[in-house]
């Protein structure tokens, strides 16, 4: 099997290091780059429609990233009868059902397994779990940056802006860490998740608050009440409802998630037979986003087949159909939003109960034009796991 691999970053070239020393049946026949790369290696070319209209070439892998060129690249391959894989998630969690009919029409596949999850097999899994059962809930850490950034703060007691300079050190930040910290990434990645466990087009705007505000007091008074902050996306069906969030959320110590470091990942989802499964594993890096890619190039070597989906259940979006209990850090002047909810100040902080995370969403944005610097976090959807923070706070408030 030949691929072309379309970009020679951090991910193409991961995989080209695998395909290299890998299995004799793949091989890597050309590289495109941009005209201002240097062509440093034979199998490099400037010459896209050179890709496409070569036979022999069976598969190309797109690791550009963002939406142009690469949606356009795509489409193009696929027409052209090549399999493609990809890791963008911004162009997946965008145009999946597109691909997906080009595919099926063209005779060809299209896989994105490293879209999701980095090194953890998730979009394969999901997949088997979704043509038993119906999923019903998907929630984690799906990102590795943020999870980094957030650990460190935590366990080396740091502040914000020193972590995320760490973080784009080592590799795991971009220059502009924007949809890392600001939770775009996270949406994508959710996006995909449950247009495949629902079987439907997700909608365009996705609630979200990022941790671009947190800060080291925040993090120490949440530990010092045994909690842990993580970026959380979370989708939950009920019938033909269903809702997506990405927000911090708090969880007791001794939680799987609170004790999920550095740039892993822990996703979870629960289906109505299989019950909770949660996978776990390296949420960034070259290597395992590569792996990833390179799984697929297997699957379509072996002619393994993936779920199919037509994205045409008709399901409602609701942000307002989970409730959760929510720590507000804030001008004081901003409480009176919440005067109609059953509040309660701990700290200088107030304790919001079970509000719908939706509405949340909406009275935090008129939160943030008074105070720009404002920073929540969910306690939870589950009546017990508030309660037990609740507890938490009062014990420590009290003594």
């Amino acid at each position: 099997m030949n691929i072309a691999i379309l970009g020679f970053g951090t991910v193409g070239s991961g995989v080209y290091d695998i395909v290299a020393n890998g299995d004799r049946r793949m091989r890597v026949t050309a590289i495109f780059i941009r005209p201002t790369h240097p062509a440093t290696m034979p199998e490099m070319t400037t010459d896209f429609d050179a890709i496409l209209a070569d036979p022999s070439i069976d598969v190309v892998v797109e690791a550009i990233g963002g939406l142009h060129p690469a949606y356009d690249y795509i489409l193009r391959a696929l027409r052209h009868g090549k399999h493609v894989v990809t890791a963008n998630k911004a162009v997946v969690a965008r145009y999946l059902p597109e691909f997906i009919t080009t595919a099926e029409q063209h005779h060809v596949r299209f896989y994105f397994e490293a879209t999701t999850g980095g090194g953890i097999p998730w979009i394969r899994n999901l997949e088997r779990a979704a043509r038993i059962d119906q999923v019903d809930t998907i929630e984690g850490i799906f990102n590795g940056t943020s999870n980094y950034i957030l650990d460190q703060m935590q366990r080396a007691h740091l502040d914000f802006d020193p972590v995320l300079l760490a973080a784009k050190d080592m590799g795991y930040a971009e220059a502009d860490p924007s949809a890392d910290i600001d939770g775009d990434d996270i949406v994508n990645k959710l996006k995909i998740s449950a247009a495949l466990a629902y079987n439907m087009v997700p909608p365009r705007d996705v609630p979200k608050f990022g941790i671009r505000h947190v800060s080291k007091a925040d993090i120490d008074f949440f530990a010092k009440h045994h909690q842990v902050l993580r970026l959380i996306g979370k989708s939950k069906r009920i019938g033909d409802h269903y809702s997506m969030v990405v927000e911090p959320r708090l969880y007791p110590a001794t939680a799987l998630a609170a004790n999920t470091f550095e740039n892993f990942n822990l996703i979870r989802l629960h289906g109505q037979t299989i019950g909770d499964l949660q996978f776990y594993g390296q949420g960034a890096g070259k290597y395992p986003t590569a792996n990833a890619i390179v799984q697929d190039l297997f699957d379509i070597l072996e002619k393994v087949t993936h779920l199919k989906r037509d994205f045409k259940q008709t399901l409602q979006f609701d942000p307002d159909l989970s409730v959760a209990d929510y720590l507000l850090r804030a001008d004081p002047l901003t409480f009176a939003m919440f005067n109609d909810k059953q509040t309660e100040v701990i700290d200088h902080r107030l304790l919001i109960k079970q509000i719908p995370v939706g509405e949340m969403h909406r009275l935090m944005r008129g939160v943030l034009a008074i105070d720009a610097h404002a920073f929540m976090a969910a306690i939870g959807d589950s009546e017990l796991v508030a309660r037990d923070v609740k507890q938490q706070l009062d014990q420590e408030v009290i003594g």
